[in-house]
């Protein structure tokens, strides 16, 4: 069975989207070159990374960062799993400023981890991203564009492009001077020709849409 690695050259992906796409690779070349992420190279725990991003939604960083603190008090780890969180009852985790949805939805995370329904990193390595989406969106709280961002951030895969993404398709529409942002279906009709770097043009579309709002950092994305 093949196993996929984890991230890609950066310098070549750069390379083969300029030459198939001059508007992008014009871009390219005024942004500069976008190295690889650490996080790459890092080994993680995906369900304390998806515990993570549940206890991110619809939060500032900072208030968000505050929750987490608390959580990982009343737990007595830094990690989220199984058996941390059963170590917590809903009043306490409403204690920290969790809401009752997120609640929920990390008691199902943590469930579905008990069942072995959430694939490790290692089962990871060696299943599609699609696979890898259709395994963890059931999880109360976990979309797509969650998934996705793990799959770009943490797992580094090259080929992933969140059509979904309000930044992505503002960037796109900066892209090719158009009127209105391309609807996700149009997106993926004109991000093929970015494969098998959709990922890396994903990257510099969220780079473009920063460039217009004249962004002094970057925006954040999920797990960061």
């Amino acid at each position: 069975m093949p196993r996929y690695r984890r991230g890609y050259d950066t310098l070549e992906a750069e390379a083969w989207l300029a030459r198939r796409d001059r508007r992008l690779g014009t871009w390219i070349r005024r942004l500069g070159p976008i190295e690889a992420d650490p996080r790459w190279r890092r080994g993680f725990d995906p369900v304390d990374a998806l515990a993570r991003a549940i206890l991110y939604q619809q939060l500032s960083g900072k208030a968000a960062a505050t929750i987490v603190g608390r959580v990982e008090a009343a737990i007595g780890s830094t990690r989220f799993h199984c058996d941390t969180l059963g170590r917590v009852d809903d009043a306490a985790l409403r204690a920290c400023g969790v809401s009752g949805n997120k609640a929920l939805a990390l008691r199902d995370l943590a469930a579905r981890e008990a069942r072995g329904e959430i694939p490790d990193l290692r089962r990871m390595s060696v299943m599609d991203p699609d696979a890898i989406v259709a395994a963890l969106v059931p999880v109360r709280g976990i979309g797509r564009w969650t998934v996705e961002m793990m799959l770009m951030f943490r797992l580094g895969r090259p080929d992933v492009l969140p059509v979904d993404d309000l930044g992505i398709r503002k960037g796109a529409q900066l892209l090719d001077r158009a009127e209105a942002m391309p609807t996700p279906r149009e997106l993926a009709a004109r991000g093929e020709r970015w494969g098998p770097f959709r990922t890396h043009a994903a990257r510099y579309l969220w780079r473009i849409a920063d460039s217009a709002t004249a962004a002094t950092t970057p925006t954040k994305r999920s797990q960061d």
